[in-house]
């Protein structure tokens, strides 16, 4: 029962949320081609009740509880462990059963309150109920492994839980749509409980297979005083709700840019018309694509978090900087090229991705907020770790209010208009990052190290130059943006690694942390030459 090195349970995570990244592309195109326009308006009726259940489950409880849980590990206090994950797991069943026939039963008083406004979509919300129950539980397995350190049950959990579904999903709108549009749509939204249910039933199985290796520990260990069940319960809710809240505050800053952006855009000059366009650049394609690059600094936080909570138990404030340190360095190792490359090819990324150069200003734009998104990420997940849930939140409110000032001035500057908005993102970005790193300080002493930075910004800038040519290079020679784009990049991603690696900024070790393959590689490059011990 050997749990995962801080770094490979982020490498593991971050598989993981691009496999589930590209299935759910999947899943949307062929939704949309089998229900059209108005069956997706349904089932969009009621998948934001979804998203709202798994924001607070899949993000403020496994938190709370892999805190926990680490702290108990690190004492070696494996009864203790377990005893949270039991007490959440039946605090979490009888939420889940609340929550479930709330929602099954209030569907009805939803539509009949206008708060939905097609009476079709009562059928798509009412089908919601059952994954709302086993994903609740979900989320108690999924924050034990992570309090253990064991990224792989989360992993394929989540590769599995949308697999499934997706093909019920896809396979009951199919069956459903001779019956009508809101039968499919019920269909398609009744596909999360099967999915939620897969993903349960894995991590139950993981449970079962490294349950005797934690009775033994269990048994082995001396008696030690447990805290009260109410306690735990407690604690539970006073950490996971400040993540919870700062989950559910994403959809509402793009609910009041929803409010604010368009209108004010009219405001600059813009049709009704025109005003949408440029919004659906902003929201639908630019932000988009700015939160790919940080799937990897996603599951570093997500991995650092019990790793933080770990040592700050065991008062070892070295290691607390190391693991900081290194989610940090990696972080940027991936941020700062990402950035460098979607801003020099905002518009041929814009116009291969999305049939139209005219997203390209706002991804040129908000490619650098990447780097401080990144930033946000690992800062929030040692504060985290820390036991200090609440900051984030404060950070993310104060920078969100700072955000719509600046969305609503700029916006309506006609010199401006949707750039405006994206700068006011950016801004957004930046002070939350940068409010965060100001507690890392005080809480850590952590710095960002200068010459690892400059490092990772001298490989980027002569990546950037080699991308420049290549793409004018095939472009000439082709015609074809596509191909000149995906040539540049993946020639661009080589440089890059190559130039970082005679520069010494990635060593051995680091190499050497990469799953399955990291040892291997390491040797190999190792013997050519290039690679620093």
């Amino acid at each position: 029962m050997s749990k995962d090195t801080f770094l490979k349970g982020a490498f593991i995570l971050t598989l993981a949320g691009v496999v589930v990244k590209i299935i759910g592309s999947v899943n949307r195109i062929l939704l949309s081609r089998l229900l059209g326009g108005e069956g997706i308006g349904l089932y969009q009726m009621a998948y934001p009740i979804y998203l709202l259940a798994l924001s607070i489950s899949s993000a403020g409880i496994p938190v709370a509880i892999s805190i926990i849980v680490a702290e108990k590990v690190a004492l070696a206090d494996f009864r203790g462990a377990n005893r949270v994950f039991r007490i959440s797991l039946g605090l979490l069943t009888i939420t889940g059963i609340v929550f479930t026939f709330l929602l099954y039963f209030g569907a009805g008083w939803l539509v009949e309150n206008q708060f939905v406004r097609d009476p079709r979509a009562y059928y798509a919300i009412a089908a919601l109920a059952p994954a709302i129950f086993f994903v609740t539980i979900l989320s108690s397995y999924r924050g034990y492994f992570q309090g253990l350190q064991m990224m792989t049950p989360t992993a394929v959990s989540q590769i599995f839980e949308q697999l499934v579904r997706v093909v019920t999903m896809v396979f009951l709108a199919f069956y459903l749509l001779p019956l009508g549009l809101e039968y499919a749509a019920a269909g398609a939204s009744f596909g999360a409980g099967p999915g939620a249910l897969a993903g349960l039933l894995v991590l139950m199985y993981y449970y079962w297979r490294y349950g005797t290796a934690l009775n033994a520990k269990i048994a082995m260990q001396p008696i030690i005083k447990q805290e009260a069940s109410g306690k735990i319960i407690l604690r539970i809710i006073k950490l996971a709700l400040p993540v919870s809240l700062a989950n559910i505050m994403l959809p509402i800053v793009s609910s009041i840019d929803l409010l604010i952006v368009p209108a004010r855009l009219e405001n600059a000059g813009y049709t009704v018309g025109q005003a949408t366009e440029l919004f659906g650049y902003l929201t639908g394609m630019a932000i988009a694509l700015i939160n790919v690059p940080t799937i990897l600094t996603g599951s570093l936080a997500s991995s650092l978090v019990p790793a933080v909570s770990e040592a700050f138990t065991l008062r070892d404030h070295k290691r607390i900087c190391q693991r900081t340190a290194m989610a940090m360095r990696f972080a940027n190792l991936i941020t700062i090229p990402s950035f460098v490359g979607m801003c020099l090819l905002a518009t041929p990324i814009s116009q291969m991705l999305y049939g139209t150069p005219n997203a390209g200003v706002p991804i040129a734009i908000l490619s650098g907020g990447v780097i401080m998104l990144g930033m946000h990420q690992i800062t929030t997940g040692v504060l985290q770790g820390l036991g200090y849930t609440a900051i984030p939140l404060i950070n993310m409110t104060i920078s969100a209010a700072v955000k719509i000032v600046m969305s609503w001035t700029l916006t309506a500057i006609p010199a401006f208009g949707i750039k405006g908005a994206a700068w006011a993102t950016n801004v957004d970005f930046a002070l939350a990052a940068l409010l965060n790193m100001y507690f890392v300080y005080r809480y850590v002493g952590f710095r960002i190290n200068a010459q690892d930075t400059i490092k990772a910004i001298t490989a980027a800038i002569i990546m950037g130059a080699i991308v420049l040519l290549t793409y004018d290079a095939v472009m000439l020679k082709t015609l074809h943006n596509t191909m000149a784009t995906l040539v540049s990049v993946c020639i661009g991603g080589i440089v890059y690694s190559i130039v970082l690696l005679l520069l010494g900024g990635i060593e051995q070790q680091d190499i050497e942390k990469l799953p399955k393959i990291g040892s291997k590689l390491a040797h190999l490059l190792g013997k050519i030459g290039i690679l620093r011990k």
